[in-house]
């Protein structure tokens, strides 16, 4: 079995089997590449036998070539996903993983999640569930929030009436006062990722996002399940479900959105609970200014 024989099975599973969004499946396709180059594999029981440390050799390289702490995280999770394949192919499924830690990050202040962040939690999420179905489910949740400015509450409480999904959802917020938000295509493809692996039946009136057991799934779980990617990814525990909402307002408005626009679009009663997006923002552009100017740089 040739490399190229490997890549192809491991994009199709990933693409067809898993149904990764195209980014996720160029990301960890790269990954595999990687490491097949350097360890010179050349069938599934080659990559299969792989230790620990013949991981943390491999991922040493790739940080000395400037890897971060995120990125590199995110490319540990893909070759544990990787090696697990390469045990099912070659006939070794229950074999234990390799037990190998993620990248030490230093505690810092806390900091706004940026974009690469925010796709990089919700990858992590999916790619740390129980089951494959359970993680379409949470990053479909995630990527409502980050992706749609949706409260937390509210994306659980969407039911299957708001289906078939198109260009637009109409949210109730708070107050059972109700908006319409856009749907970006990724937000879109995201949720119906999930409904087609998820194993419950989706009916009009029930919850759009269930739990293991089929009934509607709690804020907790989501929660839970964030703590524990924002824990290998190194992210600081402002990371939460709901910093994705604010990450929303904050990008936009950095992008140049209006106040009142993301004021109907978060679902605000008053435009002062918008107004506090201004100095959010504020402190992000002082903070670009303060690691990119020549002269703050030579006074820090």
């Amino acid at each position: 079995m040739s490399r190229a024989d490997l890549l192809a099975q491991w994009h199709d599973h990933l693409a067809q089997g898993l149904r990764r969004s195209p980014h996720t499946v160029r990301a960890y396709a790269a990954t595999a590449a990687r490491l097949l180059d350097a360890v010179q594999a050349q069938d599934w029981s080659a990559v299969a036998a792989l230790t620990a440390n013949d991981l943390r050799r491999h991922l040493a390289a790739r940080r000395a070539e400037g890897l971060g702490n995120v990125s590199a995280a995110r490319e540990l999770s893909a070759l544990r996903r990787l090696i697990a394949f390469a045990r099912e192919q070659a006939g070794q499924p229950d074999a234990a993983p390799p037990r190998l830690r993620g990248p030490r990050i230093k505690k810092g202040l806390p900091r706004p999640v940026t974009p690469d962040e925010a796709v990089a939690l919700a990858e992590m999420v999916s790619d740390n569930a129980a089951a494959d179905w359970i993680g379409l489910r949470d990053r479909a949740v995630l990527l409502l929030l980050y992706g749609a400015g949706l409260r937390i509450a509210e994306a659980l409480s969407l039911t299957g009436a708001v289906l078939p999904l198109g260009e637009t959802l109409t949210v109730c917020g708070k107050g059972n006062k109700q908006r319409v938000v856009p749907l970006l295509p990724q937000v879109r493809a995201g949720v119906e990722a999930y409904l087609a692996r998820c194993p419950w039946p989706v009916e009009r009136e029930a919850p759009l996002f269930r739990g293991a057991k089929g009934g509607p799934l709690s804020q907790g779980m989501v929660q839970k399940a964030v703590a524990a990617a924002r824990a290998l990814l190194g992210l600081p525990e402002t990371a939460t479900p709901h910093a994705l909402r604010h990450s929303f307002a904050t990008h936009l408005l950095g992008a140049g959105a209006d106040l009142r626009s993301l004021q109907e679009l978060l679902g605000h009663a008053s435009l002062g609970s918008t107004q506090i997006y201004t100095k959010v923002d504020a402190a992000v552009l002082l903070d670009v200014y303060r690691n990119a100017h020549p002269r703050e740089r030579g006074q820090a």
